[in-house]
C-alpha cells in the first residue's frame, strides 16, 4: 500500500513531493523498527500481543478502504479542471506509515528468521546497522517507486489510473485476510 501511494504521489504531484512522502515513511520506520527489536523476545513470548495488533490492523484496513473507495469517487466527479491536492506529501508518508498496524509485526517477524539464521544480534552495533540499512532501503524503494511512476504507469495502464481503487481493494483485502486469520 505504501508503494502504490508513492506511484500516486508522484503521478499527482511530481518527484520532490514524492520524496517528502518517501522521507516521511522511512522516519516512522525508526521507531516502528526499534520497538521491534525491542520486543522481539517479548512478543515471541506472548502471542496475544500479536492478536491485539492484528485486531486493530482489521480497523484501520477497513478505514483507510473506505478512504480510498472515497478518493477514487472524487477523482471520477472531476472532469474539466484537475486541481492538484494541498495536503503534505511528508504528512501523508508518516499518517500511513503510522496507520500501517503490520510493520512492526513484521519487522519482529523479520528480526526472528534472521535470529534463527544466526544473522541477527542483538548487540547495539548490528542493531544500528539493521535500523539504518532498513530506513535507508525503504527510502529508496518508495523514491524508486516515485521516479519511475510514470513508466510504471504505461506499462501498467488503468491500474495506476484507477489507484485509488487498487488501493481500496488492496487495503479490503488486507482486512479480510486479518479477519479469517483470526479464525485459523
Amino acid at each position: 500500500m505504501l508503494n502504490m501511494m508513492a506511484l500516486k504521489i508522484s503521478l499527482e504531484k511530481g518527484i520532490e513531493a514524492a520524496k517528502k512522502y518517501a522521507l516521511g515513511v522511512s522516519l516512522v520506520a525508526i521507531p516502528q523498527l526499534v520497538i521491534a527489536v525491542v520486543l522481539t523476545k517479548y512478543i515471541a513470548k506472548n502471542p496475544t500481543i500479536l492478536d491485539t495488533l492484528e485486531k486493530a490492523g482489521i480497523i484501520v484496513f477497513l478505514a483507510l478502504s473506505y478512504y480510498f473507495f472515497k478518493e477514487s469517487k472524487k477523482g471520477k466527479a472531476k472532469v474539466l479542471v484537475i486541481r492538484p491536492k494541498k495536503e503534505n506529501p511528508f504528512l501523508a508518508g508518516v499518517t500511513l506509515s503510522l496507520l500501517n498496524m503490520f510493520a512492526i509485526p513484521f519487522f519482529c517477524g523479520f528480526i526472528v528468521a534472521l535470529d534463527f539464521f544466526k544473522l541477527f544480534s542483538f548487540e547495539i552495533v548490528p542493531i544500528l546497522f539493521f535500523i539504518l540499512g532498513t530506513v535507508i532501503g525503504t527510502f529508496c524503494i518508495l523514491f524508486l517507486y516515485g521516479k519511475f511512476a510514470k513508466t510504471i504507469q504505461q506499462k501498467t495502464g488503468k491500474l495506476t489510473k484507477n489507484i485509488n481503487i487498487v488501493l481500496s481493494v488492496l487495503t479490503a483485502l488486507g482486512a479480510a485476510i486479518a479477519f479469517i486469520k483470526l479464525f485459523i
